[in-house]
């Protein structure tokens, strides 16, 4: 099988791996953590900032992909303290339209780069 990939300008791949892959009529992201593209540095900031960093990314593959967040059915969060979980969900609300994409949060011990949240998504073509 050949892997149809997408890249995205302005968003970062910090390991050997594609920004998207389409699977039929799945595309999946891989995770972005909140890099800026402009300078390739993790951005300062709280959760919020953060989080908003990682959809920015997320967003720019999914339009690479032809693709638009009406499109995404599954979303993975990943937070290093559960603690940012409200912070984050904040954020994370005004990315979607209703009804809102599955997701799962996941609380680990440490993400590249030192990020305080990582998101992948799973989205569906048309």
């Amino acid at each position: 099988m050949t892997r149809k990939a997408f890249s995205a300008q302005g968003a970062v791949a910090v390991g050997p791996y594609s920004h998207a892959v389409e699977a039929g009529e799945l595309v999946y992201l891989s995770g972005q953590t909140p890099i800026d593209s402009s300078t390739g540095r993790l951005i300062e900031g709280d959760i919020s900032w953060q989080t908003e960093q990682c959809f920015k990314n997320l967003f720019k593959v999914l339009d690479a992909a032809g693709l638009t967040p009406d499109n995404v059915v599954k979303v993975n969060v990943f937070l290093t303290d559960m603690g940012n979980f409200v912070a984050m969900n904040e954020v994370y609300k005004t990315q979607f339209n209703m009804p809102y994409p599955a997701r799962t949060t996941i609380g680990v011990s440490e993400l590249p780069l030192g990020a305080q949240v990582e998101i992948e998504m799973i989205a569906k073509k048309d």
